[in-house]
């Protein structure tokens, strides 16, 4: 059976979730029922590439994370689920989930320190990919991208890690993840880069002040739309997120504008983990970065371990 497609993350990913986003295609429905994917369109208005990455400032950045951006806040303790399907190479659909958590770990990446947000990517009830991403917020309001590890996994095997990266290793930079103040005519940006994996990923503020988006859990106004693509990766299309502002609850509508691997995802969970939780989720987080200096010690090699030093709010 060949490997059902992710869901590509800005950073990644991941897939951040606590503002409102996700990827892929168009729910046939978005009112109600079941999330039903259908190929979107591809737009020839869309940009195939992005600027340099940007110069980055470690002063800009304060001694512990803290990440309030209007539109990607991200509180540690908080777990959101997107639950959907994904269609295979032969459009045969399969059942999907990420579970995303935002960890009260810190790694210190490319001088600053990081938040850690660990995900899990469910297929067929099977985790098929486990990633910590790290994240940081300058004191302009730009949260900001440095590095992934993805662990790929086989019928619950762990396959490798082939796509890890870190800012400031093998002359990876790392990108934005959501903009201060995000304008439509601002210059298509830089997620994230690591010529090493062949990864680079651009966004594009497609449209803002949106009002009355709806999906089954409420109508949402003021949403803004960023339009996301990997130049490395034309067949991969390019997604539209959506996030409404200070919502903190995660996707209210997934669509995309070409590429293939059809998928619908929706929010199905939105909750502060208890302590013990909590504690469960750090232990996973915990080791996997531990991994990752065995599994990918070109990356991980010179960096610290990540640490529990953030107190989170728990239930």
């Amino acid at each position: 059976m060949p490997r059902l497609p992710q869901v590509r993350r800005a950073w990644a990913g991941p897939l951040f979730i606590s503002a409102v986003a996700l990827t892929t295609f168009v729910p046939a429905r978005a009112s109600s029922g079941t999330l039903t994917p259908t190929p979107a369109v591809s737009s020839a208005k869309t940009a195939t590439d992005c600027g340099p990455a940007l110069k980055l400032d470690r002063r800009d950045f304060p001694n512990s994370p803290r990440i309030t951006n209007r539109y990607l806040p991200l509180s540690p303790g908080m777990q959101y689920v997107l639950d959907g399907v994904v269609l295979d190479e032969q459009n045969q659909p399969h059942p999907h989930q990420i579970v995303t958590t935002v960890t009260d770990l810190t790694k210190v990446v490319d001088g600053v320190r990081t938040l850690v947000v660990f995900d899990e990517d469910i297929q067929d009830g099977e985790t098929t990919e486990a990633e910590i991403f790290f994240v940081a917020q300058d004191q302009d309001g730009t949260v900001w991208t440095f590095g992934e590890n993805p662990e790929i996994y086989e019928n619950g095997v762990l396959t490798g890690a082939p796509s890890s990266w870190l800012s400031g290793v093998q002359h990876a930079r790392a990108g934005i993840a959501m903009l201060a103040r995000p304008r439509v005519g601002t210059r298509t940006y830089l997620q994230g880069l690591a010529p090493e994996v062949d990864f680079k990923d651009c966004a594009t503020v497609f449209r803002t002040g949106e009002n009355h988006v709806c999906v089954p859990v409420n109508c949402f106004n003021n949403v803004l739309e960023v339009d996301e693509f990997a130049p490395l990766d034309p067949a991969g299309g390019h997604q539209r997120k959506f996030y409404a502002p200070g919502v903190g609850v995660g996707l209210i509508q997934v669509r995309a504008a070409g590429g293939v691997d059809p998928e619908a995802l929706k929010l199905i969970s939105a909750e502060r983990l208890c302590k013990a939780d909590l504690a469960d989720v750090r232990r996973r987080a915990l080791e996997q970065d531990a991994r990752a200096y065995s599994v990918a010690p070109a990356v991980w090699a010179g960096s610290p371990h990540a640490r529990d030093t953030i107190d989170a709010r728990t239930c």
